[in-house]
């Protein structure tokens, strides 16, 4: 599951805008429109913010909009006490601010305090019962404690209030997959697809796909995703997968070749990569894999029986 983060002039990803909060205009000073632009990088942001907050220049809602922009960027950094700091200095100075607490409640979640960013995105929704990302990061939340039906419910209502907002599909398609409904999994995820194609979305459909044993489907999205995202493992090993379950060994042992040159910490990878050479008369290369396997998890029963049978073959 994705939870978002907002900033003050937009919330990200969706781009739904807050309502009356502070936008940067042409003649604004350049750090401030570093501090709240939506491009900005997060080491820039939180350089741009801090700049803003040490000039003493904005005081009320553009000085929380600082403080709340800066924790953000110290939280896609994974300065998770700084940003925590900043986001309670953002709602001190204006506690009405829905997306300070939103973003406050994403640095609890990711420090798995899910209590307390359940709370945070309550009170953010209190304040704008309309919020789509915060049904969506309460729905991960739930989602996270265990509670399914909670969490559709949210990710439900963070689509009626936002329909353009990609990530709550492909989250409540997860939620979906998660309850064996792999029609409204599959329904979601190509929502997901059509309003923002990614990777990740198209593993997922293909991972629905392929626990209801549609493989060909399954092999196109894994290829897809290996398209967007040549450099990512996960689309090469699960195609890869997929092309061994249908025959096609010459097709699984070229993906995982490259799988492994982007993962090759991936121990299942050098296992399956095996058992495609084992398959094509590779016995050497074979037990090459399977020994590099067994480096990794010396317990990997798979491999421990197939590199016996082969007689430790070198």
């Amino acid at each position: 599951m994705r939870i978002l983060a907002c900033l003050t002039a937009a919330l990200l990803g969706a781009a739904l805008t807050l309502p009356n909060s502070p936008q940067a205009a042409a003649g604004d000073d350049p750090s401030w429109q570093a501090c709240v632009g939506l491009t900005t990088a997060p080491g820039e942001r939180v350089f741009a913010c801090t700049t803003v907050i040490d000039g003493k220049t904005e005081t009320g809602k553009r000085l929380a909009g600082a403080y709340c922009n800066r924790g953000h960027g110290l939280t896609e950094k994974r300065e998770l006490d700084a940003a925590l700091a900043d986001l309670n200095e953002a709602i001190k100075l204006d506690s009405s601010y829905a997306c300070a607490y939103t973003n406050r409640g994403r640095v609890y979640a990711l420090k798995r305090d899910l209590d307390h960013a359940i709370a945070d995105y309550d009170e953010a929704i209190r304040i704008d019962p309309a919020f789509a990302m915060a049904y969506n990061n309460r729905g991960d939340a739930w989602l996270n404690k265990g509670d399914l039906d909670r969490a559709l419910a949210d990710l439900s209502l963070a689509i009626k209030y936002n329909p353009q907002l990609a990530t709550a599909y492909g989250n409540r398609g997860f939620v979906y997959y998660r309850k064996r409904d792999a029609a409204h999994a599959i329904a979601d995820y190509t929502t997901e697809i059509k309003l923002e194609p990614n990777a990740f979305a198209y593993i997922n459909r293909g991972n629905v796909y392929r626990d209801a044993e549609q493989l060909d489907r399954a092999a196109a999205d894994y290829g897809e995703a290996a398209k967007i995202a040549p450099t990512d493992a996960r689309g090469w090993r699960n195609r890869g997968m997929i092309r061994l379950f249908q025959g096609d060994n010459k097709g699984g042992l070229a993906d995982y070749d490259k799988a492994l040159q982007y993962d090759p910490a991936d121990v299942y990878s050098w296992n399956n990569r095996g058992q495609a050479k084992l398959r094509l008369g590779d016995s050497k290369g074979a037990a090459a894999d399977f020994r590099k396997a067994l480096e990794l998890q010396p317990d990997l029963k798979s491999a421990r029986e197939a590199l016996a049978r082969l007689g430790g073959a070198r």
